[in-house]
């Protein structure tokens, strides 16, 4: 661990542990995790699958537009890392994809188009749940050092539990309806980056960032203030100009 990394390391704990004794929102904690984890790990982004009720995976969040695409692919085409890291409770390790063709022909092929050589996927757990996993995606070939996978699980452990802390769900049933709230959130957030986006003549990623800074600033949840934007009831001017302000004070 380098020196210039470990406060970076520090506040991404931080901010993790504060969902556990905040009125937090799941999805914006979820992003915060995959962004931890493509800013402090040895990768390039990450991207998180989160399983429903019924045990079908679905995106949950994505440290970039790039990721979010791949990460899509897996569920649409029932083929990937994560996919089997979910399905098996364990990490998945790729870390030359040029040498994965028979494990995941299609995702192989959809990764190396957009530049991703490697990938390690981990399982997100509570005690006997797998809730989802994580994709941890890399532009070079080769394995993540051991540091670096102790920190991502450590990440992910924290997060975990932070999911089902708000209604100190153990049981199976209760995780579930928690996990289907956040997917049903997660939609909504989807539809308000893309109105925030047209409006605002933005990329996804710009877009997703107007909205976080937003809902921050207003110490309000990202589901909430996405909410109002969809249906009309917070206008997206107000929304581009808190950003735009916002900028142009730093």
């Amino acid at each position: 661990m380098t020196e210039d990394r470990e406060p970076q390391i520090i506040r991404a704990f931080v901010e993790l542990s504060q969902e556990l004794i905040e009125d937090y929102d799941v999805i914006d904690m979820l992003a915060q995790l995959t962004a931890s984890c493509a800013s402090l790990l040895d990768i390039s982004s990450a991207g998180l699958l989160l399983g429903d009720s019924r045990g079908q995976l679905h995106l949950a969040a994505a440290s970039s537009e790039r990721t979010h695409h791949l990460e899509l692919f897996q569920l649409q085409r029932d083929e990937g890392p994560c996919l089997d890291s979910f399905h098996d409770g364990e990490p998945v390790s790729a870390p030359d994809l040029d040498a994965a063709a028979h494990r995941w022909p299609q995702f192989q092929r959809a990764a190396l188009d957009v530049g991703i050589r490697s990938v390690h996927a981990l399982p997100m757990r509570l005690k006997d749940n797998v809730l989802g996993a994580v994709g941890l995606f890399g532009d070079e070939t080769g394995d993540l050092h051991e540091d670096d996978l102790a920190l991502a699980q450590a990440l992910v452990h924290v997060a975990s539990v932070a999911i089902v802390h708000e209604r100190a769900a153990t049981d199976r049933a209760s995780i579930s309806a928690l996990l289907d709230y956040a997917l049903t959130s997660r939609i909504v957030v989807e539809q308000a980056k893309g109105a925030l986006a047209y409006a605002g003549d933005l990329d996804m990623d710009d877009a997703f960032a107007v909205l976080r800074l937003y809902a921050r600033d207003h110490r309000r949840k990202l589901s909430e203030v996405a909410n109002e934007i969809v249906n009309r009831l917070l206008p997206y001017d107000d929304v581009l100009q808190h950003a735009r302000s916002s900028a142009s004070s730093t």
